[in-house]
């Protein structure tokens, strides 16, 4: 992710979440089971629709055997309410505002790796939930019901027994 040089680039989401509780709570952690790497960047300067495909594309093309997804979370804004039928949203300011809204508070977690090879961790609501095994909607932008058919998709409980499902 870093050799493409999208701006202000971290990878985050479901695919930490899967990792962490693979090895914690479940089977371990298989590559071949994500369904996608989320890569939340921020470019403020391109808010083309095209951009998030543009960028997915970019990866693709230095790693083709990652399910890449990337999405310019400058833009969210522009197109949420039409994509989640909800009411609009604000513009997020950064990647770390961004990754606060998301669904559940376990996957409120992004990393990136600078080019002196130093992990940094983005994790707006603490990382308790996820190393702790705690599945619990985060609020702030997740209704009940899309937490609701996010739990029933997932079924945390049959992949992960020992985390913790805190009821929408």
């Amino acid at each position: 992710m870093r050799e493409a040089g999208l701006p202000d680039a971290w990878v985050g989401a479901g695919v930490l979440r899967d990792l962490v509780w693979g090895q914690r709570y479940g089977a371990g952690f298989n590559p071949q089971d994500v369904r996608d790497v989320d890569v939340a960047f921020f470019d403020a300067n391109d808010l083309a629709p095209g951009n998030d495909v543009e960028a997915t594309e970019l990866l693709r093309r230095h790693d083709p055997a990652v399910p890449w997804e990337a999405t310019n979370q400058a833009a969210v804004h522009t197109w949420y309410e039409r994509v989640f039928g909800t009411g609009p949203v604000d513009a997020l300011r950064s990647v770390a505002d961004a990754v606060a809204t998301w669904p559940e508070t376990a996957t409120c977690v992004a990393v990136c790796l600078d080019s002196a090879e130093t992990l940094h961790v983005c994790a707006p609501h603490g990382l308790d939930d996820l190393l702790g095994g705690v599945w619990r909607r985060n609020p702030r932008r997740i209704s009940v019901e899309l937490s609701r058919a996010r739990l029933s998709r997932h079924d945390p409980s049959r992949r992960w027994p020992q985390v913790r499902v805190v009821p929408p």
